[in-house]
Parts: structure tokens; sequence; C-alpha cells
């Protein structure tokens, strides 16, 4: 852990070398960019790096992570204040004070981005990595390579949005795991977030468009223990240790060989 801590503070003085050039908005974005990239920035690459530490040592390295990032974000937003505000005080000298008022609107990052991101950071600890594919699909990696033929239930118009006979928005996060799996070969331990869509009439407990999260291990040895106690930890990092957890399955009739796991938290 001692080799770890040291990584994080050279990662943090590096930060800081690299901002303390950046004058302008371009430099200032490029750190950012270096830094916080979701596909190949530092803090990024921290984060799969996780997965090659003892299980027992994951969390308080990830915490560490944690910190270092909240520090990242807070010094480039003060750095990009400083960079913008000289422009802002020239931009006032320009204004025409005959014209009316604008309010001026402060952005933040939506609470179910900030709820992905917490989800993504815990599986990210526990060695896996995020996958992402397209929200409009093809029939093929939306039904037919998952197994579901020609005149499944799940085809049917009233559930699926179709755009064309072949392009229709996904009805679930699932064609990832068809590309994930013709791209890479196993071990494979992945998580796949994001929106999908189906034709629901909007009620207290349904939208035509909303979030999901599934995973996807393909490996030796693999079994339901395996399943169970990787969903036990998620829930019990995601909400606090002493929850308590029921597993239920139950079965779906209109599909063949499957098993619905039902969590009651």
């Amino acid at each position: 852990m001692k080799d770890f801590k040291a990584k994080i503070e050279e990662h943090k003085n590096r930060f800081e070398k690299a901002l303390s050039r950046a004058k302008d908005e371009k430099s200032l974005q490029e750190v950012r960019n270096t830094f916080m990239s979701r596909k190949r920035g530092e803090l990024k690459l921290l984060f799969e790096e996780l997965k090659t530490l003892k299980p027992e040592k994951r969390a308080e390295a990830g915490q560490m992570i944690n910190k270092l990032k909240m520090h990242v974000q807070r010094k480039i937003e003060s750095s990009s204040k400083k960079i913008t505000a000289p422009k802002a005080r020239v931009s006032e000298e320009r204004i025409d004070l005959t014209l009316p008022g604008q309010k001026e609107y402060w952005g933040a990052p939506h609470p179910v981005a900030l709820f992905q991101q917490e989800i993504e950071n815990i599986f990210i600890a526990m060695g896996f990595s995020i996958e992402d594919g397209p929200e409009i699909e093809t029939d093929y990696y939306n039904f037919e390579a998952l197994n579901f033929p020609p005149h499944h239930p799940a085809r049917d118009d009233w559930d699926t949005l179709y755009i064309t006979d072949d392009l229709l928005l996904r009805t679930h996060t699932s064609p990832v795991q068809i590309r994930a799996m013709e791209k890479r070969k196993p071990p494979i331990r992945i998580i796949i977030p994001g929106k999908v869509y189906r034709r629901e009439t909007p009620d207290p407990t349904h939208l035509p468009m909303f979030y999901q999260v599934e995973g996807l291990v393909v490996d030796k040895g693999i079994t339901f223990a395996h399943l169970k106690g990787t969903l036990e930890h998620f829930l019990k990092t995601l909400f606090y240790e002493k929850i308590k957890i029921r597993f239920r399955p139950s079965f779906f009739p209109f599909t063949e060989r499957r098993l619905k796991l039902t969590l009651s938290v």
C-alpha cells in the first residue's frame, strides 16, 4: 500500500506542475483531458490498476483515488475561473447597459450521472471495466445475437421503438455484451451502464427512456456464488454496510432457461 500511496502522491505532484503551466483555456483543457478523460485519463488508469491489488486493499486505494479526483476537479475549476475572469471583465465593459438583463444559469452534474459514476467506481474497484455501445441498434445485436427468435414477446411493437425494419432504439444494454465478446477474448469482466428505450406510457413507475446497469463475466470456474458475492459487495458499498439483502429467484414464463434474480433491500 505504501507503493500505491507514493504513486498517488506522484500523480498529484505531476498534476500540480501541469496545472501551473496552464495559462489559457486550451492548455487547461489539455490538463483536464490528461488527468480526467474517461477513455485513457490518468485517474481512469489508476482506477483500473485497482484490480491488481489484493481485495482487502482495494477499498482504501479506491478512497485515495477518489480523494485525488476531487482535488483535481476543484483545482481545475478554480483555475478555469481565474483564466476566464479577465475575459468576463472585458465583456462587461462592452455591454450595452440599455439592453434588458439576462439571468445567469449555473450548471451542475445531473443526479443520475453522479449515481452512475458512483456505481462505476465500485465495480472498477472490483476489477471490472466499463463498456459502452450505440443507443441506436440493429435487430441482430438487440435480439438475434441474444437468442431472441423472431416471434419472441420482447419483439412486440408495443415494447420496442423501431426506426426502420432493421434499426431500433435499444431495449436493453445487452447488445454491448455481444459487441464486447466479438472484440476480445475471455476473461471478460465488464459492466454496461446506459440509457435504454421502451414503448411505454409514462406514469409514476414507467418512462419510454430509463437507465440500466448490467454485468458480464466470462471466465473459468465462475459460479453462482461469485454473482451473489459481487452483488452483495456492490449493494453494501453503494448504500451501507449493514443493509439487509434477500435473494429471490423467479421465473419468466415467456423465456427459456433464464433465471431472474430479484433483490430486496
